[in-house]
């Protein structure tokens, strides 16, 4: 009788069938949110874009995981996005060379589906990708113990923008009602648009709340209505404000710092212990206002690879060659914005 090999690794295609083997081996290796198959298929089900996760297998035992969503935009091409419309993702799995294995089927996959890019945002990757730290960051940070001391933990000036938030009379409140998820949704829009980029599906948005009955909205009004809204998603004990923005009105107010002030301390009563305050673009306005909370950037290191002779898929506004994009967009009517954004943004995570 002969021995049984040490080892029978296999990769396979993520079926539905699997999603509780593999969101109990996210919650064991840690993976973030974004790792779960929970996320990949409210993506699928809020924008259209097919999930095609792979499993890493050691005999019947899930021992690595990569998410996948297969991303088509007319604008900029195909793309193996992991995972996609989120901050962070990737393989994890016990060593990186399991890792680079989740990631080589993913690029052999990319040629059997002509897509011309795989993108993953964090983890180990192959060292012959292209690889990027110097775009993104993210920021997390520890949550106080109290309300008051939460409010101390801010430096100095941001605190004092908060306090002037405070004094003004505003109402918030937390919740997931149709009322806050359309409220926030027409905020977040206008938000985005002043920006110069389309606006994401409210399917995605819905799909995303409906998949994650812990997510929640905080919302901010005055006496004129909704001014700031923020749509949040808690996991393992932290809590990421995820799409968030605020009106024109909002500045003024000093809403959107009192509306991170109400959720960090909203979140700490709801169990969470840690708080991530999302990437943001190196040198960024954004960026520049989570340092100035006191949150210390960490880069974030993302891996491509792109089919020989195509282009890697460029997707940041900030870039010059979208410079006219950015600003055409800009000036689109609200009302043709709204109808046109999703239909583009969709295949933009």
């Amino acid at each position: 009788m002969t021995d049984q090999p040490a080892s029978l690794k296999r990769v396979a295609k993520f079926e539905p069938s699997q999603s509780d083997a593999v969101e109990t081996y996210v919650a064991a290796a840690g993976g973030s949110i974004f790792h779960t198959p929970r996320w990949l298929q409210a993506v699928a089900e809020g924008t259209g874009n097919r999930a095609h996760g792979l499993v890493l297998y050691d005999r019947e035992k899930v021992t690595g995981w990569l998410p996948l969503t297969c991303m088509h935009s007319p604008l900029f091409g195909r793309a193996l996005v992991s995972s996609g419309f989120a901050v962070g993702g990737g393989a994890i799995a016990a060593n990186p060379e399991d890792a680079e294995t989740l990631c080589h089927a993913a690029q052999e996959l990319a040629q059997r589906l002509s897509v011309e890019t795989v993108e993953v945002k964090g983890g180990a990757f192959p060292g012959d990708w292209e690889a990027d730290d110097r775009t993104y960051a993210g920021f997390v940070a520890d949550l106080a113990d109290t309300d008051e001391a939460q409010l101390l933990a801010i430096p100095r000036k941001a605190r004092a923008e908060v306090r002037k938030g405070l004094a003004k009379d505003l109402h918030v409140e937390h919740g997931r009602s149709e009322a806050l998820r359309a409220a926030h949704y027409a905020i977040y829009a206008r938000s985005v648009h002043n920006l110069g980029t389309p606006v994401f599906p409210r399917s995605l948005f819905e799909a995303v709340m409906d998949a994650f009955p812990e997510a929640d909205i905080t919302l901010v009004s005055d006496g004129e209505g909704p001014v700031s809204a923020v749509l949040s998603l808690y996991h393992s004990g932290m809590a990421m404000p995820y799409w968030g923005g605020g009106l024109a009105r909002a500045r003024a107010l000093h809403s959107n710092e009192r509306m991170y002030y109400e959720l960090m301390c909203h979140a700490r009563q709801r169990g969470a212990t840690r708080f991530d305050f999302g990437r943001s673009k190196t040198g960024t306005g954004p960026y520049r206002f989570k340092k100035n909370w006191g949150f210390e950037p960490e880069p974030l290191r993302y891996g491509y690879w792109t089919a020989p002779g195509a282009d890697r898929r460029n997707l940041n506004p900030d870039d010059p060659k979208h410079a006219a994009r950015v600003a055409a967009w800009r000036r689109l009517p609200p009302f043709l914005a709204d109808r046109l954004g999703p239909l583009i943004a969709r295949g933009l995570g």
